[in-house]
């Protein structure tokens, strides 16, 4: 698979972040929601209890939410402008798989800054399929995301025969699968634990599927042309073919470079 610098992806541009008023609105009218949900049953609690709750009138509750369900995921909008930003700022020769990797650990900062809240709307889903739908919408569009950023780096010369879609699409899918289940893990477990850490381990095993595609031509430290140095690594014959690789994987890493 052969990538053409960041900079040509057609990406559009980023939305307006929501106003810290405005996000503060959207999650006293989550919160109240949630509990209400709780305490007495999504199908029992209404819009208009909902906003009671929270304080506000019925059409405010409108102006932020189309339906009650929504009201429990009241980040997701914000959290997919903040992703888009990452990937549109992301260096000219950085491999765009690697670039995804961090576009969506913005989605589980948005988890990890509230834990209790995450556990508690994590129950609500499991318990209610309207919600789990929502929540199933919410992940699709993170990944058309991705799959679009990934399928405009490719070179106009790529010699994939018209899989270019599909392998954008494959990728994509693969980094939003290994996030969603350490998330899910991480919920189950309570929010307790280094997720962060956990999602790192979870994408090195995306990357040893999908992270040797090579970087947009003329990339980085080390490519052919630029000056960088020339790493030597010795393997015996008898090596496992995935050991040898990992070996090469390792000693090309920036970090595992001497300096000077």
């Amino acid at each position: 698979m052969r990538y053409v610098p960041s900079m040509a992806s057609p990406m559009k541009t980023a939305r307006p972040q929501p106003s810290s008023q405005r996000l503060k609105v959207r999650r006293q009218l989550a919160a109240a929601a949630m509990e209400l949900f709780a305490t007495k049953g999504y199908a029992a609690t209404t819009v208009d209890e909902i906003a009671a709750a929270a304080g506000v009138a019925r059409r405010t509750f409108f102006r932020h939410f189309r339906s009650k369900e929504e009201a429990i995921f009241p980040d997701h909008d914000d959290t997919l402008v903040r992703a888009e930003a990452v990937l549109e700022a992301a260096p000219p020769h950085e491999n765009p798989v690697d670039t995804v990797c961090r576009g969506i650990k913005e989605v589980m900062r948005m988890y990890a800054a509230s834990p209790a809240v995450s556990v508690e709307r994590y129950q609500l889903t499991r318990e209610v399929p309207a919600l789990r739908e929502r929540e199933i919408a919410s992940v699709a569009r993170y990944e058309r995301l991705f799959t679009r950023y990934l399928l405009g780096q490719f070179d106009e010369h790529s010699p994939h025969n018209g899989d270019e879609p599909l392998l954008a699409e494959v990728a994509a899918s693969a980094v939003v699968t290994a996030h969603n289940h350490v998330l899910r893990r991480w919920l189950r477990g309570g929010g307790k634990g280094d997720v962060e850490a956990e999602l790192d381990r979870a994408f090195a095993i995306v990357r040893r599927t999908f992270g040797s595609l090579p970087a947009p031509p003329g990339g980085g430290p080390g490519a052919p042309g630029t000056g960088g140095e020339v790493v030597v690594t010795v393997a015996r014959t008898d090596a496992p073919l995935e050991s040898v690789l990992h070996t090469i994987e390792q000693a090309l890493r920036p970090e595992a470079q001497p300096r000077s």
